[in-house]
């Protein structure tokens, strides 16, 4: 369970990030369901990359997988939310 821990994280925060960024940003094209997914991916990567750099910046392993989630989440949503809106468009 312990190795389950930070991906589950990445995960629940990631999906957090982009549901709020796809909230404040009033993308029309994304629903909930896809905001949520997108953000799940999102939160993946971002929280890797941020325990990767995060160890060096002396934050503990779970506050860097959720803050890399939330910010890896909500930029991915931004970015498929404006390449979505583009297509409806």
């Amino acid at each position: 369970m312990e190795a389950l821990t930070p991906l589950i994280t990445q995960l629940i925060s990631g999906a957090i990030g982009g549901n709020a960024v796809g909230a404040m940003l009033k993308q029309q094209a994304t629903s909930v369901i896809v905001r949520t997914i997108v953000g799940a991916i999102g939160g993946i990567g971002g929280g890797l990359l941020m325990q990767a750099f995060g160890g060096e910046a002396g934050l503990s392993n779970l506050v860097a997988n959720g803050l890399g989630g939330l910010i890896g989440g909500g930029v991915l949503q931004a970015i498929a939310g404006m390449v979505l809106s583009r297509k409806s468009a």
